[in-house]
């Protein structure tokens, strides 16, 4: 199931809004080819190991991430639609369960990316939220970097 983003409630949802210079195809594209986003998934002091990329509607993503204190994070995720160059959404299907939806608009300046993760209930999202936040606007930042 694909949620729509503009029904669900505040204390279900994490919104990353950000502009960067770059178009809509160009953020697309780090998203499409798994060699680029290996580089920049993740918070600062990550790396990836991808296992399984289908970049497809219902395609799987099975990854690692690396943290810098030395663990590994284990992810299993499903693209759910793909809409090129405006929409990648996806389904972490592992703890915390959620589903991100990345929109990309161009502007003026640039790139609109509106990232939302929505959970099953409010205290997932609570959870998740306390680092979050940052994490998604480091993301954002590896991203910035990965293109220019």
């Amino acid at each position: 199931m694909i949620y729509d983003v503009n029904t669900i409630p505040a204390d279900r949802r994490i919104e990353t809004h950000r502009t960067i210079p770059f178009t809509p195809a160009q953020v697309f594209q780090s998203f499409a080819d798994p060699t680029i986003l290996a580089t920049w998934w993740g918070p600062n002091g990550f790396t990836n190991t991808f296992h399984e990329f289908e970049f497809c509607d219902n395609g799987i993503w099975r990854f690692t991430m690396h943290g810098p204190d030395g663990k590994d994070y284990a992810n299993d995720s499903r693209f759910l639609k793909i809409v090129e160059p405006s929409l990648v959404i996806v389904n972490h299907e592992c703890a915390p369960w959620f589903q991100a939806h990345f929109a990309f608009h161009e502007t003026r300046d640039g790139c609109e990316i509106d990232w939302q993760m929505i959970f099953e209930n409010a205290q997932t999202r609570a959870n998740v939220a306390s680092y979050a936040g940052d994490a998604n606007e480091q993301n954002i930042d590896r991203l910035v970097a990965a293109l220019s």
